[in-house]
């Protein structure tokens, strides 16, 4: 598995100074690294899923295609994957719950007067796993959504 890891990171050398888009296999990857390094070192950090509204048609493409403008917008060591379904996910090192509203702010800026809904987890505040914080992050952002959206729903 490191061998994939590297040879994705390989295939795509950092371009600027922003955050990576990787698939979503390598990010459950790196999710999993972050929970046992945190562990370790006894650190926060934390995911956000982010969904927002397209065509249909285009719904995909779109998602990709906002992850790779918005990772200017974050630190190079965070990282964003497409997610399925036709949201994104986000991993956020060294970052509280506290701190996943401001930077909400800034890609929801990049997106205008569309709706959008917002999930998060935070390692270890709410919750322990990797596999528990992804889930906790989606169910956040679909009872954000049909809340009526334009929200931030954070795990507890």
């Amino acid at each position: 598995m490191q061998n994939l890891v590297m040879s994705e990171w390989s295939l795509n050398p950092p371009s600027d100074a922003g955050a990576r888009v990787v698939d979503d296999l390598l990010f459950r990857f790196l999710v999993d690294l972050e929970v046992q390094k945190a562990q370790r070192l006894r650190y926060c950090f934390s995911l956000m899923c982010l969904t927002f509204e397209a065509p249909a048609e285009t719904r995909e493409s779109s998602v990709s295609s906002f992850a790779e403008i918005a990772t200017r917008y974050i630190r190079a060591t965070d990282v964003m994957a497409p997610w399925a379904p036709a949201s994104l996910a986000v991993l956020l090192v060294d970052a509280e719950t506290t701190q996943l509203p401001s930077i909400l702010r800034r890609l929801t800026a990049l997106l205008g007067p569309t709706a959008w809904s917002a999930g998060g987890s935070c390692y270890p505040k709410t919750a322990t796993r990797a596999d528990d914080m992804l889930r906790q992050a989606v169910d956040s952002m679909v009872r954000a959504r049909e809340d009526g959206g334009h929200r931030l729903y954070v795990g507890s």
